[in-house]
């Protein structure tokens, strides 16, 4: 029996965590019957209050209230639905050049609908223009949207001061928060957010379920229309297993986020040494000092990393975004920060995770290295 890849993908998904796992159980028994909109029986009310329950743990996550909190399907429903949803009539739409596709691809359609749209360019660090930002905003307030963190090259935004821009200039901000809670804070009440977007499956949690915090008083349009779930702002009936599993993620992940950071900060940069001290022609691709802990994307030059791949089948790496694969271009993150073709097509992604060991990372290094000198000889 062939053992399973070594897995650094953690940044496409990552595993269920024990625990949630554990949580889930009950809500997973073919007794567990019961909708939880349907209030008028104990196990409706049972699901609802298992439901409620997990509201509140997203909430303190975040440091929302958990009447703020709608579940979703995921981030990608979460994303749309703050920017289909919740710009108003008339404003404009900025994204940043490294959204994630479910953004980016909200821009077309606002356009289709009248709203005039903007991308804000970033740096080769993929730090956001924050002065463009300051620009574009003087005609006005506009809906922004700005991840917290990027999902192929780790960098993390400086949301702090966009947030203060927006928040002068009357403007909404909206952040793709997918890929930072599970090592990193976003407090949406200091930083005054209006959406945010997060993830189940990047947080140690199940797939298919994910939450959009959006700001008491801010107006929506839902993208679902129903039974009036959710207070009519997201019609359909919950799924209570998944909402009980992402609220025990979400608790998982205050309580271990600040240890997890350690962690995994000391594995990328001793990959990244490893790396570096066989292939001196390696290039780190993102924020060395403001990027996420466990990613490290890097650039191989002359090399095709998609054909590299099928040369290391024991490890599970990537080229870049899971949400992108059927794309046959360029990683549009890499070409933003300013590679070239050929450089973004050399590019891998390591994604580390909570239980990824030291003698993981080396292991990763040896046979990248060992596969990379093989095609030399050949």
């Amino acid at each position: 029996m062939t053992a399973a890849p070594l897995y650094l993908d953690h940044l496409a998904s990552t595993p269920l965590d024990p625990e949630v796992f554990e949580a889930m159980r009950p809500w997973l028994d073919p007794a567990a019957v019961g909708n939880p909109h349907a209030a008028r029986h104990r196990p409706g009310w049972r699901a609802a209050e298992a439901i409620e329950a997990a509201r509140a743990e997203v909430a303190a996550l975040i440091g929302a209230r958990p009447g703020e909190i709608l579940f979703t399907s995921g981030a990608t429903e979460a994303n749309n639905l703050a920017l289909l949803g919740g710009v108003p009539a008339g404003w404009p739409v900025i994204a940043s050049a490294i959204e994630h596709p479910s953004v980016l691809a909200c821009l077309p359609e606002l356009a289709a609908r009248g709203h005039r749209t903007a991308t804000l360019p970033v740096g080769h660090d993929g730090t956001a223009d924050l002065d463009v930002l300051k620009t574009l905003l003087a005609g006005g307030p506009a809906l922004v949207s700005l991840m917290a963190a990027n999902n192929e090259i780790g960098t993390i935004q400086p949301l702090a001061e966009a947030a203060r821009i927006c928040r002068e200039a009357g403007a909404l901000l909206h952040s793709d928060a997918v890929q930072i809670l599970s090592t990193g804070t976003v407090d949406v009440r200091a930083l005054d957010l209006a959406f945010l977007s997060l993830s189940g499956h990047k947080l140690y949690g199940p797939m298919g379920i994910g939450a959009l915090f959006m700001r008491e008083g801010t107006a929506l349009r839902p993208l679902l229309l129903g039974g009036g779930q959710q207070e009519g702002r997201r019609a359909g009936t919950l799924p209570t297993a998944l909402c009980v599993g992402l609220g025990a993620a979400c608790r998982l992940a205050r309580q271990r986020r600040s240890a997890d950071a350690l962690h995994l900060t000391a594995l990328r940069e001793r990959l990244f040494a490893a790396l570096r001290q066989e292939l001196p022609d390696i290039r780190r691709n993102g924020s060395a000092e403001h990027g996420l802990p466990g990613c490290l994307n890097v650039s191989l030059p002359g090399m095709d990393a998609a054909d590299l791949l099928l040369d290391l089948p024991d490890l599970a790496l990537s080229t870049g975004s899971a949400c992108s694969t059927g794309s046959p271009g360029p990683s549009h993150v890499l070409r933003a920060i300013g590679l070239s073709p050929e450089e973004a097509h050399g590019s891998l992604r390591f994604g580390l995770g909570r239980d990824t060991t030291e003698a993981d990372v080396d292991r990763a290094a040896a046979r990248l290295v060992d596969a990379i000198r093989a095609r030399d000889r050949h």
